[in-house]
């Protein structure tokens, strides 16, 4: 299973990445990466530590620039672009640490990013407060970022993405730092995502229940090369996976237990 994984949308894949490397000082954070997304699939993107993972979301996302390979968005070479430029282009990510203005209320900081948009003062209300009751932080509207608890940062920092209205959502472990019963209303909120907005969505996650309930197809890296790539249950069986970085616990069950590998 390792090597380019395949895709079948008639258009061609939304997102492309292509023999992706980079490195640091000599040493190698990814080599040869490549893999398809198609519109409206969610691919689960697992590994160890330091495998490589959040290197490849800053990549995709224009805050490195590759020192090999290429990335595509919707048939367009993105490979180097300016992060800004590939969010306008469709291409939006959400960081594992939340940094909102913590000055500013949560529909101050929701709206800001939406106004990449030229638009009316009161549509670009309407739309930051609809975006705002989605992810559940309708009763934080008018208060100051700094006032919600990790939970809702981790919602606020969903809602400043899904407000610049993207065609791929990139999630850099959304579910961490949540509580087992806080995990559930974010899983049904992206697969809500999928199925009514048709978000093609990348996730990293440690949580190896939430991968398999929510991903299509999963990659894993492992020290910067993909190890495998495929379904989830084609990958969590994988003896390679299961040796590099799944152990042998058992990876079913609900997303709301506790991750079920040491390295979360």
């Amino acid at each position: 299973m390792t090597g380019t994984t395949e895709t079948t949308g008639a258009g061609g894949p939304l997102v492309r990445v292509t023999g992706v490397g980079k490195s640091f000082r000599g040493l190698h954070a990814l080599s040869g990466v490549e893999f398809e997304v198609a519109e409206g699939e969610i691919l689960g993107i697992i590994g160890p530590n330091g495998a490589g993972k959040t290197t490849l979301f800053n990549v995709i996302c224009g805050a490195l620039t590759p020192d090999t390979g290429s990335v595509a968005l919707d048939g367009r070479d993105v490979t180097g672009s300016a992060p800004y430029k590939i969010a306008r282009a469709g291409m939006v990510r959400t960081f594992q640490l939340m940094r909102p203005f913590g000055t500013m209320t949560v529909l101050e900081n929701v709206s800001l990013a939406a106004q990449h948009e030229r638009m009316p003062a009161q549509r670009l209300r309407d739309r930051s407060l609809d975006v705002i009751e989605r992810v559940g932080l309708g009763s934080y509207a008018y208060r100051r970022a700094t006032e919600l608890p990790t939970a809702g940062l981790k919602r606020l920092e969903l809602a400043r993405a899904l407000a610049m209205r993207p065609k791929v959502l990139l999630l850099d472990e959304v579910l961490a730092g949540l509580v087992p019963a806080e995990r559930d209303p974010v899983l049904d909120l992206l697969a809500d995502l999928r199925e009514k907005d048709g978000t093609t969505l990348l996730f990293i996650e440690h949580i190896m229940a939430a991968v398999m309930r929510l991903a299509d197809r999963v990659l894993v890296l492992d020290q910067g090369r993909m190890l495998a790539a495929g379904t989830p249950h084609e990958v969590t069986s994988d003896p390679r996976v299961i040796e590099a970085y799944l152990g042998e616990e058992p990876v079913t069950g609900d997303a709301g237990e506790e991750p079920t590998h040491a390295d979360s």
